[in-house]
């Protein structure tokens, strides 16, 4: 059974950065390397995709964290990181990752989901 475990939020002032990571369990990446994606979701607001990593490496990203934010994955450690900076108050948010797939282009989240990790940024 897979599970995903979030860490690395915090509180943060503009201009800053965080690094996420999201450590993955009940699947060896190094055998079996599935699609990653971090989402983010507000008060009051829909979750939504941040950001979202292939098998093989290859990141995407909604376009108001482009040029913003990295992610990449170390599969020898079952980690997936997300790479925060520049952070602004609009991505305070609880962000969770899920494992999940690619399909015609467009990440197909699992039914497995993290607990979240919170991220503020406030002055």
């Amino acid at each position: 059974q897979v599970q995903l475990v979030e860490s690395g939020g915090g509180l943060v002032q503009p201009g800053g950065s965080l690094r996420l990571s999201c450590a993955v369990s009940g699947i060896v990446f190094s055998i079996y390397p599935m699609a990653v994606a971090w989402y983010r979701q507000a008060p009051g607001k829909q979750r939504e995709l941040v950001a979202s990593i292939s098998e093989d490496g290859a990141g995407t990203f909604a376009d108001s964290v482009k040029g913003r934010f990295t992610i990449s994955r170390d599969n020898a450690k079952n980690t997936v990181y997300l790479q925060m900076n520049s952070l602004k108050p609009d991505d305070t948010a609880v962000y969770y990752c899920t494992g999940g797939l690619f399909r015609q282009g467009v990440f197909v989240p699992s039914d497995r989901w993290g607990q979240g990790t919170q991220v503020s940024v406030s002055p």
